[in-house]
């Protein structure tokens, strides 16, 4: 078994899976996830969230992110300095739109994330752009177990 060092399951979701998990999605998050989209700044539902808990991946529900690590960058994006595990989070060589930059994707089911940035504050110096359709808000983690059904 594929364990991440925070006790989760980061196998990968199969085709059959995949498709399952996100038959509920709307055509946006589906861009976002699968075509490598991005919001547009300022109107992501989770940029004002500033409660305690974590931030999961809207698709496969593996912890992500904590709120403890959020931070207002002023882009208009949720941003974070550390990933919830840092295997977690894959990191993918990204050249489109004429630049070079880090795109972050989901460990355990590859879904488009965001990008990372060498211009973050303390104590990585990293800042994590995420789409806001990428997430959702938790209190709590879902406990590591394997369950990682959507919790709708």
């Amino acid at each position: 078994m594929n364990t991440s060092s925070a006790g989760y399951d980061l196998r990968p979701l199969t085709s059959a899976e995949r498709e399952h998990r996100a038959r509920h999605l709307s055509a946006a998050v589906r861009h976002v996830l699968f075509e490598h989209g991005t919001e547009p700044p300022f109107c992501g539902g989770l940029l004002e969230e500033k409660r305690q808990g974590v931030f999961v991946c809207t698709l496969c529900q593996l912890p992500l992110f904590r709120s403890q690590t959020k931070f207002d960058s002023g882009t208009g994006w949720p941003s974070f300095y550390a990933p919830f595990a840092a295997d977690h989070v894959r990191e993918v060589r990204d050249t489109s739109h004429g630049m070079i930059r880090t795109e972050i994707r989901c460990a355990r089911c590859d879904s488009h994330l965001g990008h990372v940035f060498p211009d973050g504050p303390a104590p990585t110096g990293l800042r994590y752009c995420l789409n806001s359709a990428a997430l959702e808000f938790c209190e709590q983690a879902p406990a590591p177990d394997g369950d990682t059904s959507p919790r709708r």
